[in-house]
């Protein structure tokens, strides 16, 4: 959501998905030209694609209904699906001698928030692409309906980021949300409604970034950058050689001085600036003392990160309880909520004063989820992430996120992010999870119902953890 909201606005409204094969057409034919010129993306490759061609031959034919739940390191990761799906799929399935009906495509899910910040001609674009959209903060029962009955009636597979949100890490998986196991099976129990037979399946979708050439000197750039924009001094850019392991090699061992000690001094000014004017001094959780310094520094980010979300909860009134992902989701929509108003669907209909006071809460609503963003930007980082594999991805993907949070914190936009180098990406099919097969459990009971879906969900955090590929190339 842009950081300059100062108008209260009506409510959001669900923007129905209306899939336009001519959109489509055009998407396919510029999306090449569209990735060079707005991703660092040189090459895309996919391993086990076949098992894709297959399940789309058995879709065509009626004997299943998938969905797609693919990784979401980053922004770029719609690019990647389309490309596997307008692209590679079809090339594999011909030389396979397969015949699939055109178009190879998908139904997907995307945020309702998206278009708030790319821009209004985004939520056409998807919707004629057949992207229907979700509130993640709330029981948005429009936008699950609708994407249930795609999932069980439409022309199409579906896919969707069981995240929920971009990560920015290639090798750490966020918590996933239990959205999509319980599509799953209202899928399948409206194909058992129907009388139908068709089997359900979620299938995995590993999206793995690598630098074609490893961008060391951009890295080490972008961190001369933020120490300026940080007021550190090359004076305080050292961290004791003993608290280091001996692996590193003399470029390595450098810039993660330099990354340690930037986090470590972000860290510290944002402890000040929260217990200076908000009142509040972040404190770790638990009597277990940390270790190491870098899970010093993890325990620290957690405290602070805590403490954020509750200055933003006190404001709204909303309890401090769940993960942090919860809390984040709880509070954006608490947020949209005071900006995006039902009542104000005719806004001039307000008198001038109605509507200073309508601005007034939504600005400040809008500074309140200011607080929620900066943690939704470092909600998987483990202070571990780099020292355990100081490969220059890892170095990248860590720098990258605390330019993020500088940027937000000087007002500037976070999505215009620098590109470090060339990238190349590796998509890898998993092996399909049977919603069918555990549907009985489901149905049993409530309660079995609860235990499947967090079963499920569980089995596909597993699935795609497993598909990360150790040494990229």
């Amino acid at each position: 959501m842009p950081d300059s909201i100062i108008h209260a606005q009506p409510s959001l409204e669900f923007i129905p998905p209306a899939f336009n094969p001519l959109v489509l057409r055009v998407a396919q034919q510029v999306s090449p030209s569209w990735m060079r010129s707005q991703t660092s993306i040189g090459k895309i490759e996919a391993k086990n694609v076949e098992a894709l061609v297959d399940l789309y031959r058995q879709f065509q034919d009626n004997k299943i209904r998938f969905l797609l739940a693919f990784r979401h390191p980053s922004v770029d990761d719609p690019f990647c699906m389309t490309h596997l799906l307008w692209r590679l799929v079809p090339q594999v399935a011909r030389e396979q001698g397969i015949s699939l009906q055109r178009p190879i495509h998908a139904h997907f899910i995307y945020d309702r928030g998206i278009p708030l910040w790319a821009g209004s001609y985004i939520g056409w674009l998807y919707s004629r692409l057949g992207g229907t959209p979700i509130h993640r903060g709330k029981a948005d029962w429009t936008g699950l309906r609708k994407a249930r009955d795609l999932f069980a009636n439409s022309q199409f597979p579906m896919a969707a980021a069981p995240e929920g949100a971009v990560n920015g890490h290639s090798e750490i998986i966020s918590a996933l949300e239990p959205g999509i196991a319980q599509l799953g099976f209202w899928c399948a129990e409206d194909l058992l409604k129907a009388g139908r037979s068709e089997q359900v399946l979620i299938v995995p979708v590993g999206i793995q970034y690598s630098y074609v050439d490893a961008p060391w000197n951009a890295v080490e750039k972008l961190l001369s950058e933020l120490e300026a924009a940080s007021g550190l001094s090359e004076a305080e850019l050292k961290v004791e050689s003993a608290n280091l392991p001996t692996h590193l090699s003399p470029t390595q061992t450098a810039l993660y001085q330099r990354l340690y000690r930037l986090g470590e001094h972000l860290l510290s000014l944002m402890e000040e600036f929260y217990t200076r004017f908000y009142h509040q001094i972040p404190t770790r959780k638990g009597n277990t003392l940390p270790t190491s310094p870098n899970e010093a520094l993890a325990v620290r980010l957690q405290a602070l990160e805590n403490t954020a979300l509750q200055v933003a909860e006190a404001y709204f009134n909303l309890p401090s309880k769940g993960s942090v992902i919860d809390r984040c989701r709880r509070l954006e929509q608490a947020g949209w909520n005071y900006i995006y108003r039902e009542e104000l669907k005719n806004v001039k209909a307000l008198s001038p004063l109605e509507r200073g006071l309508a601005n007034r809460v939504a600005e400040e609503a809008n500074l309140r989820m200011w607080h929620m963003r900066l943690v939704e930007t470092f909600v998987s980082v483990t202070g571990q992430y780099v020292i355990e594999k100081p490969t220059v991805e890892r170095f990248a993907e860590t720098t990258l996120l605390l330019w993020d949070m500088v940027t937000r914190i000087k007002g500037s936009n976070p999505f215009h992010r620098p590109r470090l180098g060339k990238q190349q990406v590796q998509l890898t099919i998993g092996e399909p999870l049977s919603v069918s097969d555990r549907y009985p459990a489901y149905h049993a009971s409530r309660n079995g119902a609860r235990l499947a879906v967090a079963e499920l969900t569980k089995d596909l955090q597993h699935a795609l953890e497993g598909l990360i590929v150790s040494g990229v190339d």
